[in-house]
């Protein structure tokens, strides 16, 4: 008995411990989830890879060469922006800083699909390499490795992809006339229809055999930390690409918040030169930021106009519109009539309406002298010289980032200081009045001279009916 009890304790406790080991074994830790494919994202980061392809292509030498030898030295921007190469590069650092900010909140969103949990993080990483330039992760890369490999992938992701999108709809295209095709009741003996019916498949068979192809190549079947990777990795690079390009020009707001001045800022000069941009670039700039300000705020103030300025008053859009139509209206007075003046006067802000009807105060109601009429043409030719590209570069800049086009790539470099949003009020308003008072003279010269050439022909045919009933008679 005693024997019989104790190999039944012996049992009892061997069941026991394979128990715990059954239930160990069948309480696994949870393993991570399977990565996923981004699927139909693929053509929003197509489009956001086209985005950082024309970001960086933007801080080309060749490009920074130009802004310094002709964006900057527009005479427009010189006479009512600034004459300060310190304060128009910095705006134009501030507006590219601003377009690489909004890209990363849109890489940032993709991030968090992710199952890694470096790339999860990948705001905060980006965040405070732009603070304090840690790149724990080798996110940055050479511009030789950046030109050869990345944007080259980046530009085959791309091509790939809208080349999938195409196909995607030609697909649509075809399964609907399927859909039509089989709706139709047409029938002969020929049976056209069916045959019909059978291309109709035939093509759709094929069309998703080329899908399926284009998928395995294109983002459609990448994972979200492949995706991830290659845009952390670009836009990463494209920072620290910036702040070295930018490293002598970098401004931030002077205290007279109202000034339009800027003084040198959150970025220094760099130890390298322009064309050696490396691997270690990152390392190269040092940051200033006593004023507690973290880098993308700090840029982000910049781009607050004075309030001396039409975009803090709201009205650079509104004096591009008129600027542009005061333009075809001096191209041809001959053709500007009573509704189109009335027209341009409500478009006067009460300003410029208070400016002009004091510069027209005592002008005469004659204007009859066409060497005054040339003098003022070639005055309003000079002005809108300087004042026009202004305008147009506005209404350019504003069309580009409207909400229809805010998933396309800028077709332009048109940048924000070439453009009316930092254009002086006051300076705009008086070039503004000066077309004005030109635009009425010249319109008022045209009408002029051709009620006096009717005139002269009525006289003229006048004449030659008095010639004829007198030679009658």
């Amino acid at each position: 008995m005693a024997l019989e009890t104790l190999l039944l304790r012996v049992k009892s406790a061997i069941s026991h411990s394979f128990d715990a080991v059954r239930h160990t074994s069948s309480t696994p830790a949870k393993p991570s989830r399977k990565s996923t494919n981004v699927g139909v994202l693929a053509f929003e980061i197509a489009g956001l890879m086209s985005k950082l392809l024309h970001l960086w292509q933007s801080l080309s030498d060749k490009n920074m060469i130009r802004l310094h030898n002709e964006s900057i030295n527009l005479e427009g921007v010189r006479k009512i922006v600034s004459n300060d190469d310190a304060l128009l590069l910095g705006l134009a650092c501030a507006e590219l800083v601003e377009n690489i900010r909004f890209l990363a909140k849109s890489v940032a969103r993709i991030s968090h699909k992710c199952n890694d949990a470096n790339l999860r993080s990948f705001e905060r990483l980006f965040n405070d390499f732009a603070n304090s330039g840690r790149d724990p992760y080798n996110y940055v890369i050479g511009s030789k490795e950046m030109e050869a490999k990345n944007n080259k992938k980046l530009d085959r992701y791309v091509k790939l992809t809208a080349q999938l999108y195409r196909e995607m709809d030609e697909l649509n295209s075809l399964e609907s006339s399927l859909r039509k095709a089989l709706r139709s009741e047409e029938y002969d003996a020929s049976l056209s229809k069916e045959q019909k019916v059978l291309d109709l498949q035939q093509k759709i068979v094929w069309q998703r055999q080329e899908i399926k192809y284009l998928k395995d190549r294109s983002l459609w079947n990448r994972s979200f930390e492949t995706v991830t990777w290659i845009l952390a990795r670009s836009i990463f690079t494209i920072l620290a690409r910036t702040k070295v390009v930018f490293a002598s020009a970098t401004v931030h707001p002077s205290d007279q918040g109202t000034a339009c001045r800027f003084v040198s800022g959150p970025l220094v000069r760099g130890t390298k030169p322009l064309g050696d941009f490396d691997q270690e670039s990152s390392t190269i700039v040092k940051y200033d930021y006593s004023s507690g300000n973290e880098f993308f705020e700090a840029n982000s103030k910049l781009l607050k106009p004075p309030a001396t300025t039409l975009g803090a008053a709201a009205l650079a859009l509104h004096y591009a519109n008129l600027i542009i139509v005061m333009e075809k209206m001096i191209k041809f007075p001959q053709m500007v009539g009573v509704d189109a003046r009335d027209d341009l006067y409500t478009m006067l802000p009460s300003s410029v309406r208070s400016a002009l009807r004091a510069r027209l105060r005592g002008v005469g109601f004659s204007a009859s002298d066409p060497v005054l009429a040339g003098e003022w043409r070639e005055a309003l030719g000079r002005i809108l010289g300087w004042l026009s590209p202004l305008a147009h570069n506005m209404i350019k800049w504003q069309s580009e980032r409207s909400f229809e086009q805010q998933n396309m790539v800028p077709k332009t470099n048109v940048m924000l200081l070439q453009t009316l949003f930092f254009a002086n009020k006051d300076k705009t308003e008086a070039a503004i009045t000066e077309l004005l008072v030109g635009l009425n003279y010249i319109c008022r010269f045209e009408r002029e001279m051709t009620a006096k050439a009717l005139f002269e022909c009525n006289n003229s045919i006048n004449g030659l009916i008095n010639l004829q009933s007198s030679s009658d008679n």
